[in-house]
């Protein structure tokens, strides 16, 4: 949870600039450092930094700083859309390189899964990262929502359809998982003592 907090500090400072200053250039010009400090902290603690900081901050550097000069919120719209995109296109290259995706190497030591339920589970993420693509679009360009709705979805609508697809991705694995890989709850430990 504090991985996942730390993972949207950028949008979150972002949100709240926008919501104190009904600007989304401000908010665009705040989120950049914001977004250069989360990486350099992450760096700092683990003296590793993540594809996925690195990818978002190239991102942000380069679409908020045109939309920051341009005075054009567009750019900073088509951010989402444009990580969730790169994020589909990796998933599906790791399908074809190497001997294990993206999913089989972060969590492969931690749950024994047959193969064919990697790939599903990975290709079920690069679903899940075109859609939240095409929502941003659609929420950012319809002209169905305003600017704020669209800042209110870029945190609360994202976050809010990646927690549900863990969840429902949890509920899959549950299917999938041996007996074995559960650690069974003892109602009896607190009594042994």
């Amino acid at each position: 949870m504090k991985k996942m907090l730390f993972d949207f500090f950028p949008i979150v400072i972002f949100f709240a600039v926008y919501k104190y200053t009904n600007n989304i250039v401000t908010a665009t010009a705040i989120l950049i450092p914001a977004t250069c400090f989360q990486v350099i902290y992450a760096y700092w603690r683990t003296r590793k930094v993540e594809k996925m900081y690195l990818v978002t901050l190239f991102l942000v550097v380069t679409l908020g700083g045109a939309t920051v000069i341009l005075q054009d919120k567009v750019f900073i719209q088509w951010k989402p859309t444009v990580v969730n995109w790169l994020f589909a296109v990796a998933f599906l290259g790791s399908e074809f390189i190497g001997e294990k995706n993206i999913l089989e190497r972060m969590m492969g030591s931690q749950l024994e899964l047959p193969k064919s339920i990697w790939s599903r589970l990975n290709y079920l993420w690069i679903g899940f990262f075109i859609l939240a693509g095409l929502a941003n679009i659609y929420v950012a360009f319809s002209g169905h929502f305003t600017e704020e709705q669209w800042v209110d979805f870029k945190l609360f609508g994202m976050l809010g359809l990646t927690i549900v697809f863990v969840l429902l991705q949890g509920v899959y694995l549950s299917r999938h998982l041996n007996e074995g890989q559960i650690e069974p709850f003892d109602t009896n430990k607190d009594s042994e003592k």
